[in-house]
């Protein structure tokens, strides 16, 4: 997002579960909130589910 001319980036709500599909990394293997690789993985409703272990923010991969 651009306002008056100074690129801000979007936060993430890290008790949100987003979805690859709609929002897919910004770099690959990275957490789009904070540019960290390190994450933990669960099953959530049949869904995997990618944690970042330094934000929290989850994706439904």
């Amino acid at each position: 997002m651009i306002k008056g001319g100074i690129i801000i980036e979007k936060e993430f709500d890290s008790s949100i579960i987003y979805d690859m599909n709609e929002y897919p990394d910004k770099n690959s293997g990275r957490c789009d909130n904070c540019d960290k690789g390190h994450f933990k993985s669960s099953v959530s409703e049949g869904k995997l589910i990618r944690e970042c272990r330094n934000c929290g923010m989850k994706k439904s991969i």
